[in-house]
C-alpha cells in the first residue's frame, strides 16, 4: 500500500527531531550525577546548536543538498545521530565528553531538518506554508518529546529516555528512505556536478532577505526560550503546579508550539505567511517583556501564559521558511533553507551561552534579553508586510 507522504515526513521529522533536546530533558539527573549547572546545560545545548550549524552550512555549501536525494540524505543523518546520541547515553562521563557526541547529533540534525523541509515541499510545494508549519509543528513536539519520555520513566535511568530518541529516530530513517524524494525535484537532483556556494545567490533576491532577516530575528528568542523552559517554570514559581511536575510541564509549554505552527499555517492561507509571521514575532515579544513583571502570580496564571508564549514562540518559523522557499529556484532551495538554517542557529549560540550563563543572577528577568530578537525580527520582515499577496 503506498504511503501517503506528507503524513509521512511529519511523524518522521518528529522522531528524528527527537534527538535535539534529549540532553536537556536529562537536566536534573545531570546535575545530580554530574554536578551540571545550568551553564553546562546551556553548553550541550550549544554542542548541538554548534553541530548543525557547520553540517548546514557543509551540505549548502558543498551543493550536496540538491545534488544528492534528500530522502537518501535525510535518512543517513537520522542513522548516525542515532548512534551518536546513543553514545552520549551509555559512553559519556562527564560534561566534555557529552558535548563531543551533542556535537555530532547537531551534525546529524543537519541532514534532518533543513532536507525534511525540501523533502515536504517537493510533495507539495503549491501548499508550502501549510506542510512547512506540519513539519514545524512536528520539529517543535519532537523538541518536546524528551521531557515527556523522561516523565514517564521518572523511575529509570536517565539514559532510558536518551535511548528511546535513538529508536525513534532509526524508525523516522525507515520511513524517509521507503517513501523517497517528491515529483517537484526531479530535475533539480540530478544536477551533472556539486555547485559549491551556488546557494548563496538566494541572497540577491529581495524577498528571500526579507524572510531570512525575520528569521534571524525570531531564532535569537526561540532556542534559548526552549532551552531556558524547565528552569523558567521554577523561577516562576509554577514548578510542580497541578502535581505533574516540571517534565510534564516543559512538555506541555514546547509542545504547544506544534498547534501554533499549524493554527499559523491555516491562517497563512488566508492572510499570507508574512502577516501571520510577523503576529507571532509581536505576541513572543510582548511575552518577553511581561514575563518577568508577572512571574510569582498564580501557578494557573502562570501556565497559562507560558502556554500562550510557547505558542507563539515557534507559529512563525514555518512562515518564514515557506516565505524562504517561495522566494529561490528549486535548483538551489536545499542549500538556500540549509545556509538560512546554519545562520539562524549561530544566532542561537550567542542567545543560549548569554541566557543560561546570566540565569543565576537575572532570575526571570533574562526574558528581557530575549526581546531585541522578536523587534529586529519585525524589522527585517517589514518589505514583505507591505507586499499583498505573500504566501
Amino acid at each position: 500500500m503506498p504511503l501517503s507522504p506528507i503524513p509521512v515526513i511529519v511523524v518522521a521529522e518528529l522522531f528524528g527531531s527527537s534527538l535535539w533536546f534529549s540532553a536537556n530533558a536529562a537536566a536534573p539527573d545531570l546535575a545530580r550525577d554530574w554536578g551540571a549547572t545550568v551553564a553546562d546545560i546551556g553548553f550541550l545545548t550549544n554542542a548541538v546548536q554548534l553541530g548543525f550549524i557547520l553540517g548546514a552550512l557543509g551540505v549548502s555549501l558543498s551543493g550536496i543538498a540538491d545534488r544528492f536525494t534528500a530522502s537518501r540524505i535525510f535518512a543517513a543523518s537520522a542513522v548516525l545521530g542515532a548512534l551518536f546520541n546513543a553514545g552520549f547515553a551509555l559512553l559519556a562521563t562527564d560534561i566534555p565528553t557529552a558535548a563531543v557526541y551533542r556535537f555530532c547529533v547537531g551534525l546529524c540534525l543537519a541532514g534532518i531538518y533543513p532536507l525534511g523541509m525540501k523533502l515536504i515541499v517537493g510533495w507539495a510545494p503549491e501548499r508550502a506554508g501549510t506542510v512547512l508549519a506540519h513539519l514545524v509543528g512536528m520539529l517543535t513536539l519532537g523538541t518536546a518529546l524528551p521531557h515527556a519520555t523522561r516523565a514517564l520513566s521518572a523511575a529509570w535511568p536517565w539514559q532510558a529516555a536518551i535511548l528511546a530518541s535513538s529508536l525513534l529516530a532509526l524508525i523516522a530513517a525507515a520511513l524517509i528512505l521507503k517513501l523517497g524524494d517528491g515529483p517537484h525535484f526531479e530535475r533539480a537532483i540530478r544536477p551533472s556536478k556539486l555547485k559549491p556556494g551556488h546557494a548563496l545567490a538566494a541572497f540577491k533576491v529581495p524577498a528571500f532577505r526579507a524572510s531570512a532577516f525575520g528569521y534571524f530575528g525570531h531564532m535569537w528568542e526561540l532556542y534559548a526560550f526552549w532551552t531556558l523552559v524547565p528552569v523558567l517554570i521554577a523561577a516562576a514559581g509554577a514548578d510542580n503546579a497541578f502535581g505533574i511536575g516540571n517534565g510534564w510541564l516543559s512538555f506541555a509549554i514546547i509542545g504547544i508550539g506544534a498547534f501554533g505552527c499549524v493554527l499559523g499555517g491555516r491562517l497563512s492561507r488566508r492572510f499570507g505567511s508574512a502577516r501571520v509571521a510577523a503576529v507571532a514575532l509581536a505576541v513572543s515579544g510582548t511575552c518577553c517583556a511581561v514575563f518577568p513583571i508577572i512571574a510569582g502570580a498564580a501557578p494557573v496564571l502562570m501556565l497559562a501564559f507560558l502556554l500562550v508564549w510557547g505558542a507563539a514562540v515557534v507559529a512563525d518559523s514555518p512562515q518564514f521558511s515557506a516565505l524562504s522557499a517561495n522566494a529561490c529556484p528549486p535548483e538551489v532551495m536545499g542549500g538556500a533553507l540549509a545556509i538560512q538554517n546554519a545562520i539562524g542557529f549561530a544566532i542561537t549560540l550567542a542567545a543560549i551561552a548569554l541566557g543560561t550563563a546570566v540565569f543565576d543572577s537575572l532570575g526571570t528577568r533574562v526574558a528581557w534579553l530575549l526581546l531585541p530578537g522578536p523587534i529586529l525580527g519585525l524589522i527585517g520582515l517589514a518589505p514583505l508586510l507591505r507586499t499583498r499577496g505573500q504566501h
